[in-house]
C-alpha cells in the first residue's frame, strides 16, 4: 500500500502557486452583485433560443472545432476575414494559450500593476518571470464636472469640507516599450481602475517591443475606442475579447482572439481540442449577432456609470474615470476603511470587490448595476458614511 504524500510529485511552481482568487458566487438570489463586472442585464433572447434549437445530433458529435458559425459572425462585426477569428473557453483560456506559446521557462512575461491577477498566476504556473509594470498614479486633481451638493457642503458630518470630489489620472511607465519580455500583457480599459490608454500609445509600443503585445479588452465595449486597427498594422499584437462582460454570457464561458492568421495558426497548436461545445457556439453566435440588443446594455450600463460615479464623488469618494462596467473607489479618508465598508455592504446584502494589497488597499471596485441596485448602493453608503 502506498503512503500518504506529504507534498504532491508536482512541479515547484505550481505547488508554490497560490492560485487564482474569484470573486463570491453567493448561493441566494437576493445578494446584489456588483463584485465580478457582470453585465446586470440578461443576454439576448435570441441567445435561449439558439440554446433551445440544439438537437440531441448536436451533443453526441463533437462540435466545430473552429467555432465557425461564430468567427463567421465575429468577422462581419469586426471587418475582417474569418481566419483573423480564433474562439477559446473563455478569455482565461486565450490567456494561458499565448503565455505558454510566446514564454518558456525563465523568459519574462511583463503586465502593469494593477492589472488582472490571473496574469501572475498563469505566469508562475508556467515556470515564466513575472515583470511587474506599475501604473504611475498621480495625485488626484478637482473635478470642476462633479460640483458637491448644497446638503454635502453644509453637513456637518462630512470630514472633507468643502472641497470639491478628486480624479485621480491614471499612466503607462515609461520606456515600457523597451521592457525585456517575450510577452506583454495590456488590459486596456485596465482593471481594476477602467482607465483606457490612447491608440497612438499603444502603436508606439506595438512598433517598438520586441516580442507579442496582447491587449487584454475584456471592457471594451463599455469604451470609445478599441485597438482593432493596430492587429492589422502590426502582427506582433494580438486582441482579447469575451463575450462574459457586454453579451452577458459569463456563465457561458466564451472568448476570442483577434489577430493575424499567421500568428493564430501557430497558437491553435497550443490550444485545446474542440475548445468551445456546441451549446457556447450556438449562444455566442445568436448573442454576438444581435448588436442592437448588446449596444442598448452598453448604453444603459455607460449612463448608470455616469450616474453612479457622480454620486459617490458628492459621497467623498475619489475615482479615475472609468471606460469599463466598474468603478474604482477610493474610500474617502478618515471615515471608515475601506476593508470595514466592504464588509458592512457584504453584511447588507451586497458584494464589491475589495482587495488587501498594495496601492489599492484603500480602495472598493464596483460593478454597475441596474438603477434599483445602484440605488441600494448608494443608500447604504450613506448610512455608513
Amino acid at each position: 500500500m502506498a503512503l500518504p504524500m506529504s507534498t504532491p510529485p508536482l512541479r515547484q511552481n505550481v505547488l508554490a502557486s497560490p492560485g487564482y482568487t474569484p470573486g463570491e458566487q453567493p448561493a441566494d438570489t437576493s445578494t446584489i452583485k456588483l463584485n465580478t463586472n457582470e453585465n446586470p442585464y440578461p443576454p439576448s433572447p435570441r441567445v435561449l433560443d439558439a440554446i433551445r434549437a440544439i438537437t440531441p445530433d448536436q451533443l453526441r458529435r463533437y462540435p466545430n472545432p473552429n467555432a465557425r458559425p461564430f468567427r463567421e459572425a465575429a468577422a462581419k462585426i469586426h471587418n475582417l476575414p474569418p481566419d483573423w477569428i480564433m474562439a477559446f473557453n473563455g478569455g482565461d483560456e486565450f490567456l494561458s494559450v499565448a503565455i505558454r506559446a510566446a514564454a518558456a521557462e525563465s523568459d519574462a512575461v511583463a503586465f502593469l500593476d494593477p492589472s488582472y491577477s490571473l496574469y501572475p498566476i498563469l505566469t508562475q504556473i508556467n515556470g515564466s518571470r513575472a515583470l511587474k509594470l506599475p501604473y504611475t498614479i498621480n495625485a488626484p486633481l478637482p473635478d470642476a464636472n462633479c460640483p458637491l451638493p448644497i446638503d454635502r457642503a453644509q453637513s456637518p458630518q462630512s470630514a472633507i469640507g468643502n472641497q470639491q470630489p478628486a480624479t485621480p489620472s491614471w499612466s503607462l511607465p515609461d520606456n515600457i516599450e523597451q521592457t525585456p519580455a517575450k510577452l506583454l500583457l495590456i488590459v486596456n480599459p485596465n482593471a481594476p481602475s477602467g482607465h483606457l490608454d490612447p491608440l497612438d500609445r499603444l502603436a508606439h509600443i506595438a512598433q517598438n517591443f520586441n516580442g507579442l503585445l496582447l491587449i487584454d479588452e475584456a471592457y471594451v465595449d463599455f469604451a470609445p475606442h478599441s485597438a482593432l486597427p493596430l492587429v492589422q498594422k502590426f502582427p506582433n499584437v494580438l486582441l482579447l475579447r469575451t463575450m462574459s462582460k457586454g453579451y452577458s454570457l459569463a456563465g457561458l464561458r466564451f472568448g476570442y482572439a483577434i489577430a493575424n492568421p499567421d500568428l493564430l495558426r501557430q497558437l491553435e497548436k497550443v490550444r485545446d481540442s474542440y475548445p468551445v461545445d456546441a451549446l457556447a457556439i450556438a449562444a455566442a453566435t445568436a448573442a454576438i449577432e444581435d448588436q442592437p440588443y448588446a449596444r442598448d446594455t452598453w448604453q444603459k450600463v455607460i449612463a448608470e456609470r455616469a450616474r453612479l460615479a457622480a454620486e459617490l464623488r458628492a459621497l467623498g469618494f475619489s475615482m479615475p474615470d472609468s471606460h469599463s462596467n466598474f468603478l474604482l473607489a477610493t474610500v474617502p479618508p478618515n471615515r471608515i476603511p475601506a476593508k470595514s465598508l466592504y464588509e458592512s455592504l457584504k453584511a447588507r446584502g451586497i458584494l464589491v470587490r475589495y482587495w488587501d494589497l498594495p496601492r489599492i488597499a484603500d480602495k472598493l471596485r464596483i460593478t454597475i448595476g441596474t438603477p434599483d441596485q445602484n440605488n441600494r448602493l448608494l443608500a447604504e453608503l450613506k448610512n455608513f458614511l
